[in-house]
């Protein structure tokens, strides 16, 4: 047989052989791919489910927070928040990535001209010169650069999620703080109408020491009570400025005092959600960013195996020389040059396999790390969902509590002043008023919050337009 025709068939069986093991490094991500659990099957297929539009979900932010003070905070947070503002300059270095990826299909061209001079034995100078065109191409046999493009644009895709992520927890974090400001500013506002209220009792009980209707145990203790509410005032006051900081933090602003009214509400809009729970957990920015590093680790692993193959490439050179072989000629003339490569990998000492290893492991934890997400994604909205229902029925239950306190401290006042009564009663029916008041507050907070965090559970305030 002819040796050249012998060679070609050698070399198209060996390419051949080399293509045929190395099919699994051209495949595209697939979750569903492999030993995939039923829970990450279940999401897959809820991921290409049809959205509900009315599910609460998938309503825009400004269709929760209808407040117009709150919605102009979150605006402002958007756009002055570091948090977000870093994430969004990650996707613009992911998307530059992305496209120096994308370009790696096409030829590296290099322009280098250059010139020398020599002279021999006081001879004249001899001049020579070149101006050289050089390109090269490397030809993605075994999908090198593939796996790499494929990568660049799953961590793209991620850090749009992220960002998506962030954006969502900035907009529930100002909501959150807005409500608790409001809560803090009416605890506030309740237990300083309570304090004169209590400071007039002092008085009062002198007035009836003096005319020995009670003892100086009723007025000590009464004016015990009085510093009592004076120092919840100091601490309410604390929590309060600290409140206010962290609000500042959210707005990326100096510290201030901020302008947001005492007992502020969520007004709870109708609770609408997915036919399919499933498809409630894919909408998450957060359990799609955990998705995409499975895709980033899948690529990477790819690309560890494309190690092991040949890599070929392809050069040109071609100019305008007078430089031929030691003659100097002139006028110059063109030159073209030609050549192919094939570097074949045999021993790299190692690196190649501890490679390969390193990025099975991270493969797999990226998995492990999906899953527990949407585990814990799950958990999210029901431990939300539970806790506004029953906050819902604990502040019908709270309303009730100060409505009957209300009665009973006027009732012990009428009983005291009628000398049928002690001070102890109308000190503890005071007090038990003053803290049903208070955790009243504290409950339409916590439903307000509840109602946040099952739209941010749901994936909601996340969704940006590119």
């Amino acid at each position: 047989m002819n040796p050249i025709k012998s060679s070609t068939v050698v070399l198209s069986a060996a390419v051949s052989l080399l293509l045929l093991a190395s099919c699994n490094i051209y495949k595209k991500f697939d979750l569903k791919s492999g030993d995939a659990d039923e829970l990450t099957r279940q999401f897959v297929e809820a991921a290409d489910a049809e959205r509900n539009p009315e599910a609460l979900g998938n309503l825009p932010w400004q269709a929760v927070y209808t407040d117009p003070v709150l919605a102009s905070y979150i605006t402002r947070a958007l756009d002055n928040n570091v948090d977000y503002l870093n994430a969004k300059l990650n996707v613009d270095v992911a998307h530059a990535n992305m496209k120096g990826a994308r370009l790696s299909y096409l030829p590296s061209v290099t322009l280098a001209p250059n010139g020398a001079g020599a002279s021999y034995a006081h001879s004249d100078f001899s001049w020579s010169y070149q101006i050289p065109l050089a390109v090269s191409w490397e030809v993605d046999v075994f999908g090198k650069i593939l796996n790499s493009k494929r990568s660049a644009e799953a961590s793209y895709a991620q850090s749009k999620d992220y960002r998506q992520a962030v954006r969502s927890q900035i907009i529930g974090g100002v909501a959150n703080c807005y409500y608790a400001i409001s809560s803090l500013e009416s605890q506030l506002q309740l237990t300083r109408s309570t304090a004169e209220i209590w400071k007039q009792n002092v008085a009062t009980m002198r007035d009836y020491k003096e005319a020995g209707r009670t003892t100086e145990a009723a007025v000590v203790q009464s004016e015990a009570n009085y510093y009592s509410i004076l120092a919840q005032i100091k601490d309410l006051e604390v929590s309060l400025e600290e409140a206010n900081n962290t609000f500042s933090l959210l707005l990326n602003e100096s510290p201030r005092m901020w302008e947001i009214p005492a007992g502020a509400f969520l007004n709870i809009p109708e609770i609408v959600r997915e036919g399919i729970p499933m498809v409630e957990l894919a909408n998450r920015p957060d359990v799609r960013a955990a998705e995409r590093a499975v895709a980033v680790a899948y690529y990477a692993t790819n690309s560890a195996r494309a190690a092991f193959y040949p890599s070929i490439s392809l050069n040109a050179n071609m100019g305008f020389t007078n430089l031929l072989g030691s003659m100097i000629k002139n006028p110059a003339e063109w030159f073209t040059q030609l050549a192919g490569q094939l570097t074949l990998p045999l021993f790299a000492r190692g690196q190649n396999i501890a490679r390969l290893e390193a990025t099975r492991a991270q493969q797999e934890q990226a998995m492990n790390s999906f899953r527990y997400k949407l585990l814990s994604a799950s958990a999210d909205v029901s431990n939300a969902l539970t806790s506004y229902e029953k906050n819902r029925e604990k502040a019908g239950l709270l309303a009730k509590q100060v409505d009957d306190l209300e009665k009973a401290v006027d009732y012990t006042a009428e009983l005291f002043a009628a000398g049928s009564s002690t001070y102890l009663e109308v000190l503890t029916s005071q007090t038990g008023l003053l803290q049903a008041q208070m955790s009243f507050i504290n409950c339409r907070l916590t439903q307000s919050q509840s109602v946040i965090n099952v739209y941010q559970s749901l994936g909601g305030g996340g969704i940006e337009e590119d």
